[in-house]
């Protein structure tokens, strides 16, 4: 089960999805960073009310909307990006997907106009695996690990039909997927 996770980064996470864990109900998380001893990402697709200028006023430019990372350290605000030309800084965890970086620049940036919504991310908290937690959930068939995706797909703007999206992506094999209810017991 390891190798579907190597390398270790930019790999999506996408829940089955009938996961019963309201955090992680059909989710898709972006891999950031991943161990033997841990596994952290973002969850893409859960939108909170807030954009980042009520969390930080001197970003008074920045209406971009924050997403809700996962369900630790939701008190920390983290980002990814594709415009390391911009900022030159951040962690590569996939083709031309940066996490983090040089956020007193990235400020200037967005105040100044020259950094779009849709060349950043802006999450609070993120979602964390503890040892072999994650590679438990793979074998118990909880998560879908993908890393074919478009860069467009981590700043896409329809979070509720992204979890649909990416399994439609996957292929025939899971497809199907895609058109099971929210609730199997409405069917």
């Amino acid at each position: 089960m390891l190798s579907l996770l190597n390398p270790s980064t930019g790999k999506l996470l996408i829940s089955e999805p009938f996961l019963a864990d309201p955090n992680f109900k059909r989710s898709v998380v972006l891999l950031a960073e991943y161990s033997h001893e841990s596994a952290m990402g973002f969850i893409l697709n859960q939108p909170s009310n807030l954009v980042v200028k009520d969390l930080i006023p001197d970003l008074w430019m920045a209406d971009f909307p924050v997403f809700i990372g996962g369900p630790v350290e939701i008190e920390t605000i983290h980002f990814v990006h594709r415009c390391y030309d911009k900022l030159n800084s951040g962690e590569e965890i996939a083709e031309g997907i940066y996490w983090g970086g040089d956020f007193e620049t990235l400020k200037l940036l967005i105040n100044s106009n020259n950094i779009q919504e849709d060349e950043v991310k802006f999450f609070l908290g993120y979602s964390g695996w503890g040892f072999n937690q994650l590679e438990d959930e793979l074998v118990t068939n909880t998560w879908i690990v993908s890393d074919q995706y478009h860069q467009d797909t981590i700043f896409s703007n329809i979070e509720e039909e992204l979890w649909k999206e990416v399994i439609i992506n996957l292929g025939p094999k899971y497809a199907h997927v895609s058109n099971f209810p929210v609730d199997p017991n409405l069917n």
